[in-house]
């Protein structure tokens, strides 16, 4: 078995470990980057899985609504360098790209392809860099009670849509609530949850980390009648900072995220719940 040294770099990108430790660990499972990662944090030598939420690629994110409101699509599109993604051409293609989402609500990236036929292959063989289509997703409101926060970062590289069901239409227009939706996108984009609760995180994930935190305990020497405690409650962190509604909120840390949309309802006197997000930063599907 080879591990290279491009290979030992990638890891030790993901966890900040040292590079014969990340070589070590590589060696150790068999190549395997995910064992590996989860191999150095048993022995205390890498931070915790989170979302690292860096782009892979250069590019940028674009958004389209329609006239009325009701339909937002956010997509990205791909490219080598950041000399041609801020050109008109590659500008213009992925706002195509966003309206074409919008538009057509393609299923996945083939049937977005098919839609736009000839017209990125024509985009490359112009500007002569590669190109290809990342994230998309679209969004639709099904009753006047519903609102979008949107949020596109000052450098496009970050788009979010963020879903807010009210009790009534009544205030979906006032301050507060237009505050909150705008407020919650910037919360999505800046921290990068994995889900609105804990009972929307793909359950490998939470037994990878409780996994990952028994054998750290262990390995730490811990007693054995106190592992699983241990484990359990490290699992309640991870879950604060990856789960949006639990999460601090990036004003005012001494608060969660579900506090603001708590506050924000009571300001209207109506119900207020946040029911889905999305998030796109520059990173190939």
């Amino acid at each position: 078995m080879t591990i290279t040294a491009q290979t030992v770099k990638e890891l030790r990108e993901k966890t900040g470990a040292g590079m014969m430790d990340c070589k070590k660990a590589l060696v150790e499972v068999g190549g395997d980057m995910e064992k590996a990662v989860d191999w150095l944090r048993q022995k205390g030598m890498a931070k915790a899985a989170k979302k690292s939420g860096r782009a892979t690629s250069e590019g940028l994110v674009a958004l389209a609504a329609s006239a009325d409101g009701k339909h937002t699509a956010l997509a990205a599109l791909l490219c080598e360098t950041d000399f041609v993604a801020r050109g008109d051409q590659f500008q213009a293609m992925a706002e195509r790209t966003a309206r074409t989402v919008l538009d057509k609500d393609p299923a996945d990236h083939a049937a977005l392809e098919a839609l736009m036929g000839e017209e990125l292959p024509q985009l490359i063989a112009a500007v002569g860099e590669n190109m290809q289509f990342g994230k998309f997703a679209r969004y639709s409101l099904k009753g006047d009670n519903e609102l979008l926060g949107s949020y596109i970062h000052s450098n496009r590289k970050i788009g979010v849509l963020v879903h807010l069901t009210l009790g009534s239409a009544a205030c979906k227009g006032k301050a507060e609530i237009q505050d909150l939706a705008k407020n919650l996108a910037m919360q999505v984009a800046a921290a990068s949850p994995m889900a609105l609760d804990a009972a929307g995180l793909d359950p490998v994930t939470v037994a990878r980390e409780r996994e990952v935190y028994r054998q750290k305990a262990i390995e730490e020497g811990k007693p054995e009648a106190i592992v699983d405690k241990i484990a359990d409650g490290a699992v309640k962190k991870f879950q604060k900072e990856v789960c949006l509604l639990e999460q601090p909120y990036i004003r005012d840390d001494k608060k969660s995220v579900g506090d603001i949309v708590r506050e924000a309802a009571k300001a209207v006197n109506d119900s207020v719940a946040v029911t889905g997000f999305a998030r796109i930063q520059l990173a190939v599907e």
